[in-house]
């Protein structure tokens, strides 16, 4: 009960989208930015349960279930956190936020005159949307306002990008099965082998990345066990995969990275 409250109120990947946060910062040694963190990580829970359950609210409001109650209780709690938090973040970088924010609302709002579909049911971007917004939010904006070269902030961010794309292929591959055709996901395209060699190419580019902007010969280390844990995740996947294999372990991915830095760094 508890740990299905965990994953379904989305807390655990809020937790993921935070600790690549950490990451970042520890990274470049920066400070610890309270406010914005928070602001990131409730704003995630409040992002995420919007694109899961609004539509679900609206369809079924007079007979939602418990556990849905109580996920819409904690995603308003989570809301009112987020303007709370939001009220002490510099004002400049709310506006990095503008594009990751859109691109959030049309993922699951079909906000254009004229059109039935959000950003979420077109073929194939699915993947690189969700990529783009944590990429962004969890590489780009920690660095606003930090005297680092953009040479190493766009390679840092190719690198989030990347790792986030293979972080959600064992997602499409599961979802196969209730996938609609039109979606064209990966590996619906390329089948799922193929897809599993994509994610270890763009993986190994991750780590070229990584030799060029890590600050120790320690860090590399670290990456090496993430890359290998992430690959091994990848090649386990399969459409009948364990019901929180994708949801818990791999999503899961991101926080053993930053707990790896917090005690072998």
């Amino acid at each position: 009960m508890i740990f299905e409250f965990y994953i379904n109120s989305s807390l655990h990947v809020a937790l993921s989208v935070y600790s690549f946060i950490r990451i970042t910062e520890f990274y470049f040694h920066l400070p610890y930015q309270e406010e914005l963190n928070y602001f990131i990580f409730y704003g995630t829970i409040t992002g995420y349960n919007f694109v899961k359950y609004a539509g679900i609210a609206k369809l079924h409001h007079m007979s939602l279930t418990r556990n849905l109650r109580l996920i819409q209780l904690f995603s308003l709690v989570c809301f009112l956190l987020m303007l709370f938090y939001v009220t002490k973040i510099n004002f400049e970088i709310l506006y990095y936020f503008v594009p990751f924010s859109l691109l959030t609302l049309f993922y699951a709002v079909p906000v254009f005159k004229g059109l039935s579909k959000n950003l979420r049911s077109i073929g194939t971007i699915k993947i690189f949307i969700i990529a783009l917004v944590w990429a962004g939010v969890t590489s780009l904006i920690p660095l606003v306002n930090h005297d680092i070269s953009n040479g190493i902030k766009t390679l840092h961010f190719i690198q989030r990008f990347l790792f986030v794309v293979v972080l959600t292929l064992p997602f499409d591959i599961r979802d196969m099965k209730y996938d609609k055709k039109y979606l064209q996901t990966i590996p619906q395209v390329i089948g799922v082998e193929r897809t599993k060699k994509v994610g270890f190419i763009l993986l190994l580019v991750s780590v070229c990345i990584e030799f060029i902007i890590t600050p120790t010969p320690s860090t590399k280390f670290v990456y090496a066990i993430i890359f290998f844990t992430l690959l091994f995740g990848l090649q386990r996947a399969s459409i009948k995969q364990q019901k929180y294999y994708a949801s818990f372990w791999i999503e899961g991915i991101p926080i053993f990275w930053w707990v790896l830095l917090l005690f072998v760094i």
